[in-house]
């Protein structure tokens, strides 16, 4: 098993990539923490886990909130002695909101969840990594963190700024054994429209220009095996990269 006694914690992990990650670390031998805001779902997935033979956690978890960020971290290093590898997958989408209408509630909402969370959690992991010597971090950006066409200003915005964290991560400690990679899916069936509300009709018109050429829309799981081989030491040698998971999509323009 690729991930055998290595302790992991997943954000975002009641639902769809976050749940599909947290399975497939534990069949992979990791002990996971199934952190979520959404405690019910964290410990359906948790009690799956277990139920298969894995081992997990289910921790509630604000990731715009400082002290739920610690709690996560800490429960991971009382459970399983320590932290190996953080997926930092938990994220909201906007409203389609272009800068015109974009209102400053939403921009620090989506900031909080998206960027600030990434960035909370990765300065909390890394004097865990930096002690070991060893550390993963695997983010979950977007095919919007690098493309002005998939989504509103603010959500653009974060993931744009989850991309540099990764990059500015790796670079800062490739020398003392940390490496940090971020996933950008494209289309892909999750739940994280559900996170939007009061849709923006002038926004969303303009997205549709590239959802058209969409080649089809992505599993939970497909995007589980690209973190897998993040985590894993398959990609010892990769660092700072931003992997595109969208079929495609994104290499015709």
């Amino acid at each position: 098993m690729r991930l055998e006694g290595k302790a992991a914690v997943v954000t975002g992990a009641a639902s769809g990539m976050g749940k599909a990650i947290a399975e497939l670390f534990a069949r992979e031998g990791a002990s996971v923490v199934v952190s979520d805001l959404n405690i019910e779902g964290a410990e359906a997935v948790a009690a799956g886990i277990k139920a298969s033979g894995g081992t997990a956690i289910a921790v509630k978890t604000n990731v715009a909130d400082l002290n739920d960020i610690h709690t996560m971290i800490d429960t991971a290093v009382q459970e399983f002695g320590t932290l190996d590898i953080l997926v930092n997958n938990a994220g909201v989408m906007d409203n389609m909101a272009p800068a015109g209408d974009v209102d400053d509630e939403k921009w620090d909402f989506i900031f909080d969840v998206n960027t600030k969370g990434v960035m909370r959690a990765i300065r909390k992991a890394i004097p865990i990594f930096l002690e070991k010597g060893t550390g993963v971090i695997v983010n979950t950006a977007s095919t919007g963190g690098f493309s002005g066409a998939h989504a509103g200003v603010a959500y653009t915005a974060s993931k744009h700024a989850v991309v540099g964290i990764t990059k500015n991560t790796a670079f800062m400690y490739a020398q003392k054994g940390i490496r940090c990679n971020a996933i950008a899916p494209g289309a892909t069936a999750t739940n994280i429209a559900s996170t939007m509300s009061n849709w923006n009709e002038f926004g969303a018109s303009r997205t549709k220009v590239t959802q058209g050429v969409i080649p089809r829309i992505g599993q939970a799981e497909e995007i589980a095996q690209v973190a897998l081989f993040l985590a894993s030491d398959e990609s010892s040698f990769v660092n700072g990269a931003v992997i595109a998971a969208d079929a495609g999509w994104t290499a015709g323009f």
